[in-house]
Formats: C-alpha cells, structure tokens, sequence
C-alpha cells in the first residue's frame, strides 16, 4: 500500500526524491540568518560567508542552552549548503537515523550538523577550515 502523505516505506535510506528541493529545505537557517544579519553579515552560500561567520563574537546564544542547539543545527546545515553548492559532486543525504549529512564525490560522509553544534558552543572547529578541507580533497 502506497499512501502519499505516509511517504514511501520501502525506499532505501539515503535515496532523495527532490534532492533540490531538500537543498532548499536545509539552506534555509533562519535562526542563523536572522542572528547574523544583525551583526551586519550577509549569508549568500559562498566560502567567504564561512569566514564571516568564524569572525562573529559569540553572542548571548552560548548562555541559552535551546537557542545555542538550533543555532548549531543550522551552522551545519549552513555548512553543509555551501560545500553542496560549490564542491563538485557533493550532495546532501539523509542517514537511515534521520540525520542529514553532506556525501563528498569521493564517498566520504560529513556530519556537518555535528560540526555546527561544535562551532555554536565552542568556536571550533571554524566552519572556513572544514570547508577549506573538504574542497581540497
């Protein structure tokens, strides 16, 4: 029985349908885009924009335990739109736990929802770095 809203049980993990549409879905990070257009930076999916992000002076985000978890979730997202979008033969999968993660052309997976919680709370990694790493490989 195939009922649409249900979606397709028998699809296998990882398999997209839209996969532009799901881009889509993932790059929108409002909660990112919202925090840092306030301090002046511009979100336009490029590397520079990575950069810009590793310069903001962490806000009042790290002392809100819920606001510091979907700032991560989308400083990953956000990381992995951009490694997507401009590394050639990257795409976004969706893990059979539900994550979405970033596969490289060469087969490598990056859980970059993780980076961006690692960023959000600490600084580090710099989402510049990673990005510059995986577009070298």
């Amino acid at each position: 029985m195939n009922i649409p809203f249900l979606g397709n049980r028998r699809q296998k993990p990882g398999v997209l349908r839209d996969p532009e549409g799901l881009a889509e879905l993932l790059a929108e990070c409002e909660l990112l885009r919202s925090q840092v257009s306030r301090a002046g930076v511009r979100l336009d999916d490029s590397p520079a924009s990575l950069e810009a992000l590793d310069q903001l002076v962490p806000g009042s985000w790290r002392d809100d335990e819920d606001t510091l978890t979907w700032l991560g979730n989308d400083a990953g997202l956000y990381l992995g739109t951009v490694i997507v979008r401009t590394v050639p033969g990257a795409v976004w999968e969706i893990r059979s736990d539900g994550q979405p993660v970033v596969r490289l052309a060469s087969g490598r997976e990056l859980d970059v929802v993780d980076s961006g919680h690692a960023w959000a709370a600490g600084g580090m990694p710099e989402l510049s770095q990673l990005y510059a790493e995986v577009a070298e490989a």
